[in-house]
């Protein structure tokens, strides 16, 4: 749309009175207590989910609370909790009764909630797109309004009818892609129109929503030119996508590792620790946190480097002496050298003897393992012998280590030193 088009019709939507700028969006208190309340009920869902007193019913769950603040926003958000109420017969939305969804749910409120910026929102959403959830769409969207309402547009029948209505445009109400596109257009035409609406994207929806109601009417020979290509954006979207999937995809074999040295350890009869940030993770419909302990050993260590070594991917403990027996970083796509650090920190904290630390890595990443070992600064240190095991070695003997092996040491068959690669 033309940008003189567009701020006629924003003169138009401030103008009125009864418009949902001056009902709901300016000067109301309610409003800003709905973004405290709502935030402190989301992290009640995502508490509720951790320690499985979710419930299997939208009925009397946390999340009914948080739907019933937006709800609250007077005719904005009207229908904004009909997708959240369990549907028993279409077994929608599959958040109730499926546990591993009601995690992957709890998840992304989690990530969305911490994220400080909308590339990270965006990537958790298309993340949870890619897992097919039944009945879980883009009404989620209202939720993430309104712990980032700069950042993320509300979305309701009406504000997609107005933006379809105002582009020229046939965006679907279920896409969660649809969604993303609609929100780039959104977020560009509300900075052109800087400073007349808000940085608050509340402000702009409500003219939305006016308009898809039948509020505010355009005339008939209303005509949009968007000042950006839509090919362009719709190509920038496919690249986050892609990039995206990718880091699904090491994230999967990430956790599969995870996973298989838990195994390992367990059956070697250590106790295992997995970093803090992974423990509420699943895999195929099993908890990390329900076959790891959950905290370390007491350790007298400053606090910086408690955090550090708590952010080590799995560690082996001795069940008799609670001390650590052996570490583990697995490198799919992250730093080697931070993850080697962090091994070093915990073998120069311990101080007691040499420690048989390893990292795990693809086999793609070989060379860069063995870069990374040669630099001069890991050479002939005495708290550890740092060696590494690929993981197609790891999945082959899998097997044999839990049932020949007697403790760590066992890894040592499979394990690569880098002085014999040189």
């Amino acid at each position: 749309m033309e940008t003189a088009n567009l701020i006629k019709l924003v003169n138009q939507y401030k103008k009125d009175s009864e418009s949902v700028y001056n009902t709901w969006f300016i000067y109301n208190e309610a409003r800003m207590k709905a973004f405290r309340s709502i935030r402190r009920g989301v992290i009640n869902v995502i508490n509720s989910i951790k320690n499985d007193s979710f419930g299997n019913d939208f009925k009397g769950s946390p999340l009914e609370f948080v739907l019933n603040c937006i709800t609250e926003q007077k005719q904005v958000f009207e229908g904004a909790a009909h997708p959240f109420y369990w549907k028993p017969k279409l077994r929608i939305p599959d958040i109730y009764e499926n546990e591993e969804n009601k995690k992957i749910f709890g998840q992304f409120l989690e990530s969305c909630l911490s994220a400080n910026s909308a590339d990270k929102i965006i990537k958790e959403i298309i993340k949870l797109d890619n897992y097919k959830i039944k009945g879980l769409g883009p009404a989620v969207a209202n939720i993430l309004y309104f712990l980032h309402p700069t950042l993320m547009p509300p979305f309701n029948t009406a504000m997609v009818n107005g933006f379809n209505a105002i582009f020229s445009d046939k965006k679907k109400l279920g896409s969660w892609n649809d969604y993303l596109q609609m929100r780039e257009i959104v977020i560009k035409t509300n900075e052109e129109l800087n400073p007349l609406l808000s940085k608050d994207l509340g402000a702009i929806s409500g003219l939305l929503f006016d308009v898809g109601i039948g509020k505010i009417s355009l005339s008939q020979n209303w005509k949009v030119s968007l000042k950006f290509e839509k090919d362009k954006l719709e190509k920038a979207l496919k690249k986050r996508h892609l990039e995206v999937q990718n880091e699904i995809k090491e994230e999967s074999e990430h956790l599969k590792m995870q996973f298989l040295l838990t195994e390992i350890g367990r059956n070697l009869g250590y106790d295992v620790f997995v970093a803090v940030n992974d423990r509420t993770k699943s895999l195929n419909g099993k908890s990390l946190e329900f076959i790891t302990i959950p905290e370390l050993p007491i350790l007298d260590l400053p606090k910086e480097v408690l955090k550090t070594i708590s952010l080590i991917d799995v560690i082996w403990i001795n069940k008799d002496t609670s001390e650590i027996e052996c570490a583990f970083e697995i490198e799919k796509s992250t730093s080697i050298y931070s993850g080697i650090l962090r091994l070093v920190d915990l073998a120069s904290s311990l101080g007691s003897r040499q420690y048989n630390f390893f990292l795990v890595a693809p086999d793609s990443r070989e060379k860069e393992i063995i870069a990374q070992l040669k630099r001069p600064s890991f050479k002939r240190l005495e708290c550890i012998s740092l060696r590494y095991i690929l993981f197609s070695s790891l999945y082959k003997n899998c097997n044999s280590l839990c049932t020949f092996g007697d403790d760590y040491k066992i890894l040592l068959k499979i394990a690569n030193e880098v002085n014999n690669c040189l």
